[in-house]
């Protein structure tokens, strides 16, 4: 009988994973426990795109049709946005079902100890009915319990130190909608579903926040909402439920992503700022690789630098992207420009633009890893100071032949005298001359 693959966690990136895993015949185990309280969150296209491109069909049926967005930012408001809005113990419940008819063992549990051994990995659970234990062995361990997953003693990169506070309120029934407001020391992303359900939500930074003591941090939500004037139609009629949720939206990434029998993904590998509301996004964008990491480690050892280094690079890559993004978005934010909360954003992580201008003249052709047919295998690929990762297709079309041919070409040959000895289809054949010529070559 097969060892199976242990994943730790079931949400987005975990059931990303256990798909993809499944898809290339492994068997696959997936530990994990409904989210302790209730979360609505914000998604757009692209998520629902991603969610779509991992295999998962009941899970869609939480996400609800596009609903109105405000945002305010910098003194001004534009509703032209949509979003959708999701409650996440729907969509995790949904997640769950289509692991269960995708063949994968879930098991409802705490995890309460992880460990290593030569073989692979031994997880110790614990039943949440029974309180009975059991220790499962596995052939290879995925960490994707988010932010909530243990750092193990790894070197991780911590970004500005911040924290949310979610604040619960229930009213009338109501249209869906959203609104993302900016103000002195942080930001707000307000929701409500059409039950009267509210979530309000205030960001801010650790070290200037001046936060109460747990007992009184729904009065001062309370009070720094009434402080905020686009709060107002989501308090309306409306009363506090509960005790507001503290939790850390520090951007974190992982500097040691996976081992060789190991590996971490989602917000476990990193986890940004979710100020661009496409967590989910982020998360999932380096567990779709996964699936391909671990089949090499498994069954090409002679090939497993090279699927780390493929990991690795592109967890870094996808953390400061999406870390870039975050900065410009708030870069956009002058009205506060001094205070500790915008300055420090506003040049975190760097001071890099996020595209680089580059020509045809600084193409490079080189030997990188990418996913070929469920392992991570060394090709030759197209590398811009834009795309440092390298580019392997374009529409189709290998781009390191075309780049090869075009800088080698001989004395006198036109650009498209070289690209007509590649042989490729007329269609194909214009597009990449279109695509050369719009990057100034002639």
């Amino acid at each position: 009988m097969q060892t199976p693959i242990l994943i730790l966690g079931a949400g987005p990136a975990g059931g990303a994973v256990a798909l993809g895993l499944i898809r290339l015949g492994y068997q696959v185990v997936i530990i994990g426990q409904p989210r302790p309280f209730d979360a609505v969150e914000g998604i757009s296209e692209r998520v629902v795109e991603g969610l779509k491109g991992a295999g998962f069909k009941r899970a869609l049926q939480a996400i609800r049709e596009p609903s109105a967005r405000n945002a305010t930012w910098n003194g001004a408001s534009n509703s032209a946005n949509t979003e959708r809005l999701i409650n996440r113990r729907v969509l995790d419940a949904g997640i769950w079902q289509d692991l269960l008819e995708a063949g994968v063992s879930c098991i409802d549990a705490r995890i309460s100890k992880v460990q290593h051994t030569e073989a692979g990995v031994e997880v110790t659970v614990q039943y949440p009915d029974e309180g009975a234990t059991q220790t499962l062995q596995g052939a290879f361990l995925v960490e994707a319990r988010g932010r909530a997953a243990p750092s193990a003693g790894l070197k991780r990169f911590r970004g500005s130190e911040t924290v949310s506070l979610l604040q619960y309120w229930q009213g009338p029934a109501t249209p869906a909608q959203s609104a993302a407001v900016s103000f002195e020391d942080g930001w707000a992303w307000f929701a409500m579903t059409e039950q009267g359900k509210r979530y309000l939500q205030l960001t801010f930074d650790v070290a200037t926040a001046n936060l109460p003591p747990k007992a009184a941090l729904g009065h001062f939500c309370t009070e720094r909402l009434l402080q905020i004037p686009q709060a107002a139609p989501f308090m309306a009629d409306a009363k506090p439920v509960g005790e507001p949720h503290a939790r850390t939206s520090t951007p974190i990434l992982c500097e040691e992503a996976v081992g060789d029998r190991w590996i971490r993904v989602g917000d476990a590998a990193m986890a940004v700022d979710p100020l661009s509301g496409n967590g989910i996004f982020q998360a999932m964008s380096s567990a779709l690789q996964a699936p391909a990491v671990i089949n090499t480690l498994l069954k090409s050892p002679q090939n497993a630098e090279l699927a780390k280094q493929f990991h690795q690079s592109r967890v870094t890559a996808l953390f400061y992207r999406f870390a870039r993004i975050g900065r410009d978005f708030y870069r956009m934010e002058e009205q506060w420009q001094n205070r500790s909360f915008w300055h420090t954003r506003h040049h975190w992580p760097d001071d890099q633009p996020m595209h680089v201008a580059t020509t045809f003249d600084q193409f490079e052709v080189k030997t990188m890893p990418v996913v070929q047919s469920g392992e991570i295998k060394a090709v030759d690929v197209v590398v811009t100071p834009d795309q440092p990762l390298g580019i392997w297709h374009l529409g189709g079309i290998e781009l390191a032949p075309v780049v090869s041919a075009v800088k080698n070409r001989q004395p006198g040959e036109s650009i498209q005298g070289a690209i007509a000895r590649l042989k490729l289809e007329p269609p194909q054949e214009r597009s990449i001359l279109s695509w050369i010529r719009s990057l100034g070559s002639n």
